[in-house]
């Protein structure tokens, strides 16, 4: 296997495994679950995982004292983005939500331009536009009724809470950190949000089935740890832009299954809305790339 291909193989299983989520958290949801004991079993099972995997890499994980804090914040925000990802799916379809969560990479530019004076370009603002336009007709159910607003809130919440991750770490003394590593302490201090939110685990619920059990397991495993390893090795043969783009197949996987398993209908706006979003992150990411290619074959040619 080449390394491109081994690289396109492995983001596509890294944003398929992410799309999973919805596929397993409502089956907890129906067992009468809260999403705070669907959240704590996710992140102390993936912390587990991931011990055990920094431990067979032989990493190291001693960390400087300046670090901690920095670390206890990207980790509050790294959970209360899944803490609003997976409240939205309370009120809205899981499909639908995964696809307005990918803004993230908009809400970046948008926070590099406004924050830090990155400057930005009309090809960015063309997808800010786009994206605003996809989620605004995401905004109707399959029947046309109105979409929760406090759906739509928490999902976008969620999504801002990723991209404030994400520019943070980048811009902080650990952007140099193993990611292995940052996430390990990530789910570390994000796992206490959902310890004090069920009071100390007093409230804490037990899946009741084998089945309530597994889904727990492996919300952990193919959401988390399988989706972090193998965007790891996906970057690192076909670069950050090409797996990023591949990250459209989170949200088309929990359409899928929201669709296949759960029964969520997709109707032409929905459709087109969904479309919008996928373009906008798409162009937004390798549209500079896309403009140079093209510009290169016009002037070969003539």
């Amino acid at each position: 296997m080449t390394p491109r291909v081994k690289g396109f193989t492995a983001g596509s299983i890294a944003a398929a495994s992410y799309g999973l989520n919805p596929l397993f958290a409502l089956p907890l949801y129906r067992e009468g679950l809260s999403v705070d004991s669907v959240l704590f079993y996710r992140y102390a099972f993936a912390i587990g995982m991931m011990a055990l995997l920094l431990r067979f890499q032989r990493v190291d994980m001693r960390v400087r004292r300046r670090e901690w804090p920095l670390l206890a914040v990207y980790g509050l925000l790294f959970s209360a983005s899944s803490l609003f990802l997976f409240l939205s799916y309370n009120y809205m379809d899981a499909g639908i939500a995964s696809t307005i969560l990918f803004m993230y990479p908009v809400m970046v530019a948008v926070i590099m331009a406004v924050f830090f004076g990155e400057r930005a370009s009309w090809l960015t603002w063309l997808c800010i536009v786009l994206a605003v336009g996809g989620v605004s007709l995401l905004t109707k159910t399959s029947d046309g009724s109105s979409v929760s607003l406090l759906g739509i809130t928490f999902v976008l919440l969620s999504s801002l809470s990723y991209a404030i991750y994400i520019v943070g770490v980048n811009r902080s003394s650990i952007a140099k950190m193993p990611s292995a590593k940052l996430t390990f302490y990530a789910l570390c201090f994000g796992i206490l949000i959902y310890i004090t939110r069920t009071r100390g685990l007093t409230e804490l619920q037990l899946p009741h089935t084998l089945l309530g059990w597994t889904c727990a397991f492996c919300l952990a495993l193919f959401p988390t740890i399988i989706s972090l390893v193998t965007m790891t090795i996906s970057i690192r043969n076909i670069g950050s832009t090409s797996a990023a783009i591949l990250g459209a197949l989170e949200p088309i996987t929990a359409l899928v299954v929201g669709t296949l398993v759960f029964g969520e209908r997709l109707t032409p706006r929905i459709c087109l809305g969904i479309f919008l979003v996928l373009a906008a992150v798409t162009l937004l990411i390798a549209g500079k790339k896309i403009y140079y290619v093209l510009r290169s074959h016009f002037v070969r040619t003539t």
